[in-house]
């Protein structure tokens, strides 16, 4: 049977087709991928609820300020103006914008380090990544097999020297002396030549490497042959493939026949140990338990080991399948291959550590190879454990989930149970990021809060159902896209406390003018410009902030995070008093020396504009320093600040916008004494951050 979306390499054939569309067995996967709506991320979830609590807080204080001003017999059409702008000032206009831009050019920053974001609502949700489950080959490690040691029934072992594709090592015997007439060996390496689809592609010249076409496996098995002296090409051409059973990901084996000089035919299989091994009966069970305390060994050494095994004179029907042929077999050998971990995952892996997300290792390798693995990134601690699919297919929910704390691999796994180590991770309060390539994980991948498809070895099926293609299957690149989430989110809670402390100051001015008796300190007029000039002009260069190099020793964002906590209230608090004292402290003092209304009016509405300026250099962090930390590391901050203060200067002095907005021009000289009061704001927030510095707390931006 062959399946929709193969791709034919070689050879012909004639076809029937008896299925198409959502009738075939990747029409069937799809389906398991869709049908339900995409989930809200909890950022959505949350900019929702805020936005239901500001409408009913824009309603409520549109009455408040009707009810003070027709109270103090104010003209009925001048407040209705100054409480339709407080409504609009409370509504953060800006943060919608701001959200969008904040994750679009997240995703650009991703796909300049490898990560290709598919769905936008991805690059909030990898801020908020607990665990990653991640495959070991091509992403842990290089896949870059190279075999390094074969072991014979009977013990002896062998093992050989260099690494990559190049065919240049030697074969080092462990036990009795190898010679030219090597039986063993001989029958060995004729067998992984034989039975074996790739092919070893020498260079075109000196300086280019040497190249396979095929699975990296298999190619490393022809590179161990032509060490040991062995033309791949003229023996497959002397013992031609009479029938095979192709690889199966189920049986985890593989078997070719073939044809010989002497008339008679031979079987070699080749793949995982435990399944090879249930075939070689003949063997007795001294020699099997021999076998499987060396791929123990060999697989607590990190090595992936494959059993070979030969069967003469028997037919191979891919139809009867490997059944067929158990208790006919007779091991050749063990081969061991080690695939190198990138030296780049490491310090990813401890980076992920520190920043409260876990790692674990779903691998279809033996269970003490990718134990060995994990445990040298780091990734499997002491007490940690791994488990194989038989023992996953034992265990009832209730006894993963109670152990899944300890279980730091998940070996032999096939990519059905992934979905249910997603599942099971997800009913724990995780937010999980699960990797994959084939087909078959592509509901995983659509399960996952985050599925990551591998760029260069993943199918269209698992790129479609993932959220996040990595165009290098590095593990690291995954890193550094969680980084680049937590860089978004936290400019977008910067975003949130400015725009929050923006709205409250000109609240909380307007409102301690109307309850103490005062003539309104704004016109309407200019609550809205003030609005435009900041949130227009700062708020979406404020989520351009760079990443402050810390975001990877944060926790990650819980699901119940609010966009106000109380850390943000707390500042809120601190941070409007000195703008609102400032602000309507002069407003009175002007008021109360006999100046003219429409000068201090003027006046304050500076004031107040200046205040959010030197407030948006606050929030860029909420323990640096803004002299220090501040607005040099964000051009597009200064261009806005550079522009607030030339449209600002265009409403004071410009006569077409002095008359429409009542301002009186004010002499440059005395704005020296409003710059200098506003930045009281900048200077307590310095005083509450230093503050913080010296209690020790950790720095956080």
């Amino acid at each position: 049977m062959v399946f929709s979306g193969t791709y034919i390499t070689a050879g012909r054939a004639r076809a029937m087709v008896t299925a198409t569309g959502v009738h075939t067995e990747v029409g069937g996967i799809a389906r398991l991928t869709e049908g339900a709506e995409e989930a809200k991320t909890p950022l959505e979830m949350r900019i929702a609820q805020l936005g239901r609590y500001l409408v009913v807080a824009a309603l409520a204080l549109f009455g408040l300020v009707m009810a003070l001003g027709l109270a103090r017999g104010l003209p009925f059409g001048e407040v209705l103006m100054v409480a339709i702008s407080q409504m609009v000032s409370v509504i953060p206009e800006g943060l919608p914008v701001a959200m969008t831009i904040a994750l679009a050019v997240g995703m650009q920053h991703m796909a300049g380090r490898g990560a290709i974001i598919r769905r936008l609502s991805a690059v909030e949700t990898l801020g908020a990544i607990t665990v990653i489950c991640s495959d070991k080959t091509g992403t842990l490690t290089r896949n870059e097999m190279t075999v390094s040691a074969l072991w014979f029934p009977g013990g002896r072992a062998i093992d050989i020297t260099g690494v990559g594709y190049a065919p240049e090592g030697e074969l080092v015997s462990t036990g009795i002396a190898r010679s030219s007439t090597d039986v063993e060996l001989a029958q060995l390496l004729e067998a992984i030549v034989l039975c074996n689809d790739a092919e070893l592609v020498p260079p075109d010249d000196e300086s280019a490497p040497w190249t396979v076409l095929g699975d990296p496996t298999e190619a490393a098995l022809l590179v161990v042959a032509a060490k040991a002296g062995v033309e791949a090409g003229t023996l497959r051409r002397s013992r031609p493939r009479m029938a095979e059973i192709p690889f199966d990901s189920d049986a985890k084996m593989m078997a070719t026949r073939h044809g010989g000089t002497a008339g008679t035919e031979t079987i070699y299989l080749k793949g995982a140990p435990e399944a090879v091994l249930r075939l070689c009966s003949r063997d007795g069970q001294d020699a099997l338990r021999a076998a499987r305390e060396a791929v123990e060994k060999m697989a607590g050494r990190a090595l992936r080991v494959l059993a070979v095994a030969r069967i003469d004179d028997c037919p191979l029907d891919a139809v009867a399948g490997f059944d067929e042929l158990a208790g006919r077999a007779t091991l050749l050998g063990l081969v061991g291959q080690i695939d190198p971990p990138r030296e780049v995952v490491k310090l990813a892996v401890a980076a992920c550590r520190a920043a409260g997300i876990r790692t674990i290792m779903v691998t279809g390798d033996h269970k003490l190879t990718g134990l060995a693995i994990a445990r040298e990134l780091g990734i499997a601690l002491d007490g940690d454990r791994g488990i194989d699919g038989v023992e996953l297919e034992r265990m009832n929910d209730a006894e993963l989930l109670k152990g899944l704390e300890n279980i730091a691999v998940f070996a032999r796994v096939h990519p059905a149970q992934k979905l249910r180590i997603v599942a099971a991770l997800q009913s724990r309060g995780d937010v999980v990021a699960m990797t994959g390539d084939g087909v078959n994980d592509a509901p995983a991948l659509a399960s996952a809060d985050v599925g990551v498809a591998m760029g260069i070895t993943g199918t269209e099926v698992a790129k479609s159902a993932a959220k996040v293609v990595i165009t290098d299957d590095n593990f690291a690149t995954i890193v550094g896209a969680v980084e680049q989430g937590r860089v978004v989110y936290r400019n977008l809670k910067k975003v949130i406390l400015f725009l929050f402390v923006t709205s409250a100051d000109e609240v909380l001015v307007l409102l301690l003018a109307l309850l103490a008796g005062y003539p309104l300190p704004l016109a309407a007029v200019q609550i809205l410009w003030i609005n435009i000039v900041t949130e227009s002009t700062l708020t979406v260069n404020l989520v351009m902030d760079p990443p402050g190099g810390d975001e990877m020793m944060d926790a990650p964002v819980p699901r119940n995070d609010r966009l106000l906590d109380k850390a943000m209230l707390w500042r809120i608090a601190t941070l409007v008093p000195m703008a609102v004292v400032a602000t309507f402290g002069w407003f009175v003092w002007r008021l109360s020396n006999g100046v003219q209304y429409e000068v201090v009016r003027t006046e304050t509405f500076t004031i107040l504009a200046l205040c959010q300026w030197f407030n948006v250099l606050n929030c860029q962090s909420a323990s640096h320093s803004a002299l220090t930390f501040g607005i040099l590391r964000n051009r597009w901050l200064i261009g806005g600040l550079a522009l607030s203060i030339v449209l600002q200067g265009a409403v004071l002095y410009w006569p077409p916008l002095t008359a429409l907005f009542h301002i009186v021009p004010i002499p440059p000289a005395d704005l020296l004494p409003l710059v200098a009061l506003a930045s009281c704001v900048l200077w307590g927030e310095e005083l509450r951050k230093w503050a913080t510095r010296m209690r020790g707390k950790p720095p956080a931006q």
